[in-house]
């Protein structure tokens, strides 16, 4: 009648939202980390153009290092921090999903070229032979790195913003 008698329904305890439960987190850095990441591989790039030029293969192979290093890390950042949050933005947005994960494929397979270069040149001391098909190689690798930046920056990285 006046409810009196009725069983009191039990309130589920509100539980703060974990880091886990929350999925990856709004970095409002993270872009200008990338696009510094950018322009630091593009220094080191010439770099390693300027030292095959002077004939200085040792200066070469350890730039070519550096930019592994360099390279590997801005990989994983992305893979891990940036795709995986704009997959969580975009995960009801069928068009904008399907243009991140082309991009990551796209970047995946890049990578793995860029990697295989790195590894075929970094025993350009030992075998100085191979360093006759380097500067076409490199430019190459230039050229590819160079339009996927423009890419990202123009068309991808705009994507990035916080959850509203």
């Amino acid at each position: 009648m006046f409810g009196f008698f009725k069983k009191k329904k039990r309130e589920q305890p509100v539980e703060p939202e974990d880091e886990a439960s929350a999925g990856i987190r709004y970095n409002p850095e993270l872009v200008g980390r990338l696009k510094s990441d950018h322009q630091e591989l593009l220094v080191i790039y010439r770099a390693i153009e300027t030292h095959f030029a002077r004939g200085d293969l040792a200066g070469t192979v350890a730039r070519l290092n550096d930019f592994r290093y360099l390279l590997q890390d801005h990989l994983l950042t992305e893979n891990v921090r940036f795709y995986l949050y704009l997959g969580q933005q975009f995960a009801h947005d069928q068009t904008n999903a399907e243009l991140i994960r082309g991009f990551r494929q796209e970047m995946d397979a890049i990578g793995r070229v860029v990697l295989k270069f790195l590894d075929r040149y970094e025993t350009m001391v030992d075998d100085p032979k191979i360093a006759a098909s380097f500067l076409e190689d490199l430019g190459q690798i230039g050229a590819v790195l160079s339009r996927r930046i423009k890419k990202e920056e123009q068309t991808l990285y705009p994507l990035y913003m916080p959850r509203y």
